[in-house]
């Protein structure tokens, strides 16, 4: 076997998603606890310490407690070498969520298990279906009380249409909650009840059988009475199921008190989705274990050091062996890059690495060349389907407040809207400020802060009258038949294409019916 195919097979890059408050980021904490990537988890909520997550790096994250970014976590674990990709929760960072998910092979999908499916965990397992992910679910927060843990089974499988198969199971809730049982062995996993979750929990192991007088003669009696409802009628785990996404297995347990976390790092470890093929724009299939190398652009985050002003891309390695200075060429215009100085990640924490390997994640120093859905290979230009940029749902117009800042505000917004921030929309014949458009409208706060925090500038917003935005494509006369009218604002988006901006669906409805061979796209064409 290859040394490409060796190390592929040790992969695994994976992310987590949740609706906002089911627990991503304590999770994330813990997985690195538990992988000994670190010694002491730090909490969003421990700001009288001025400790925070370790993966919540940016200044606004660490004020607020929330995630607003994706962040890069590389860490081994046993025999392999795991990425994972802390995902933003909140809903108005859900375009950062979706191109993270174009660079991972499974994910962890996290569940309150006293609130269920929520909207937010609907919608994204709804992309991870779309790009055929296995998912694996973890059900969390069993140090509080919830829903019977059967019926939570049933609401996962009928609201997200997938067959669940636990893996363990939980020994009671809320203040009864005892620990977990592996169902195929039978062995029963108690925590001690003073694990306050900064360190590993304490773990007694004995079999189901023997363990009444510990737990209690009701929840052994109740345990059993599930576990022999599920051997009944309940789905069995099949590995093949899961690659294909029709089956998530699943775990329970709290990752504030670490119950269950060690069993759902092992299985992803051990189980998870290794790196898989991806298909060029010409059709052809890239395997994992093809020798020549390549890759592809899913972020690009600008001043992870304020100070000096960076810019990284971060690139997912589809196949071959990535090498530190190698030269590769750009697939959109076949220029040729060098790969000098690429980085691994703990989060904000950089180091020098030296090579790469399938399913790795490497950061690039980045002189604005690169965009997000960018390929790098070696020998002939090819390229992945890109990743598309959804449209946005709310907009503003931006107020520069000192004009003395207007070089400052131009660069930001050049760097900020690559990096996915915001997008923008430029009238290419008059010179006012360009338009914004966001996914969520937090995203004009974050882009506020970071304007005033990474580039001294001071902005403000001016409320816009339009609503909707959509790509312009199709036939020529149909992009002239708009420029002809006044009621109508065509405008370019930072790659130059033509946009149309509207103030309601009726507009687009009529200019669809009324100017010849119009197409509009409500997601960016490739």
């Amino acid at each position: 076997m290859s040394s490409v195919a060796v190390e592929s097979q040790k992969r695994r890059t994976f992310a987590i998603i949740s609706h906002p408050d089911a627990g991503k980021t304590t999770v994330t904490e813990k997985l690195l606890l538990y992988a000994g990537a670190i010694h002491l988890a730090g909490s969003v909520k421990a700001r009288k310490n001025s400790r925070h997550a370790i993966s919540d790096w940016m200044k606004m994250e660490q004020e607020r407690g929330i995630s607003v970014t994706s962040s890069v976590l590389q860490f081994g674990y046993k025999q392999a070498a795991l990425n994972l990709l802390d995902t933003p929760g909140h809903a108005d960072f859900s375009e950062d969520t979706y191109r993270t998910l174009a660079a991972v092979d499974s994910a962890i999908m996290l569940i309150d298990h006293a609130k269920g499916v929520e909207a937010r965990t609907l919608r994204l397992f709804e992309v991870c279906r779309m790009r055929k992910l296995p998912v694996v679910t973890f059900m969390n927060k069993l140090d509080r009380e919830g829903r019977d843990p059967l019926d939570l089974l049933d609401d996962v499988s009928k609201s997200l249409n997938i067959e669940v198969a636990p893996l363990n199971w939980p020994i009671g809730n809320g203040r009864d909650f005892k620990g977990v049982i592996d169902i195929r062995s039978q062995i029963v996993h108690l925590f001690a009840a003073d694990s306050h979750g900064s360190t590993i929990a304490k773990v007694t192991t004995l079999p189901f059988v023997e363990s009444e007088k510990l737990i209690g003669t009701r929840l052994f009696d109740e345990t059993s009475e599930q576990l022999e409802l599920l051997a009944a009628a309940g789905t069995a785990y099949n590995r093949d199921s899961f690659m294909a996404g029709e089956v998530s297995p699943v775990f329970w347990g709290s990752a504030l008190t670490n119950f269950g976390v060690g069993p759902l790092l092992d299985f992803i470890a051990a189980h998870a989705a290794p790196p898989a093929a991806r298909i060029a724009e010409d059709g052809n299939v890239i395997n994992p274990n093809d020798e020549r190398f390549s890759g592809f652009i899913f972020k690009i985050q600008a001043n992870m050091n304020p100070r000096h002003r960076d810019r990284i891309a971060f690139l997912r390695v589809v196949s071959g062996r990535f090498s530190r200075g190698m030269e590769t060429v750009l697939g959109r215009s076949g220029d040729k890059l060098k790969l000098a100085k690429p980085h691994s990640f703990m989060a904000q924490e950089r180091s020098i690495v030296d090579e790469a390997w399938p399913g790795d994640i490497v950061g690039l120093y980045d002189s604005g060349q690169l965009r997000i859905g960018d390929t790098l290979c070696e020998g002939a230009q090819f390229s992945f389907s890109g990743i598309p940029r959804f449209a946005p749902e709310y907009f503003a117009q931006l107020v520069v407040r000192d004009a003395m800042k207007r070089k400052a505000v131009d660069s930001g917004l050049s760097q900020l809207s690559h990096e996915g921030v915001i997008q923008l929309f430029y009238n290419s014949i008059s010179r006012q400020e360009p338009y914004l458009g966001a996914v969520g409208q937090l995203q004009f706060e974050v882009l506020k802060e970071r304007l005033k925090n990474e580039y001294g500038a001071d902005v403000a917003y001016r409320s816009s009258p339009y609503r909707w935005v959509r790509w312009i494509g199709g036939e020529p006369e149909g992009l002239k038949w708009l420029k002809a009218r006044r009621d109508y604002a065509i405008m370019q988006d930072r790659n130059g294409r033509p946009v149309l901006l509207a103030e309601s669906q009726f507009s687009i409805n009529y200019a669809l019916e009324n100017a010849p061979g119009l197409v509009l796209y409500d997601i960016e064409p490739l």
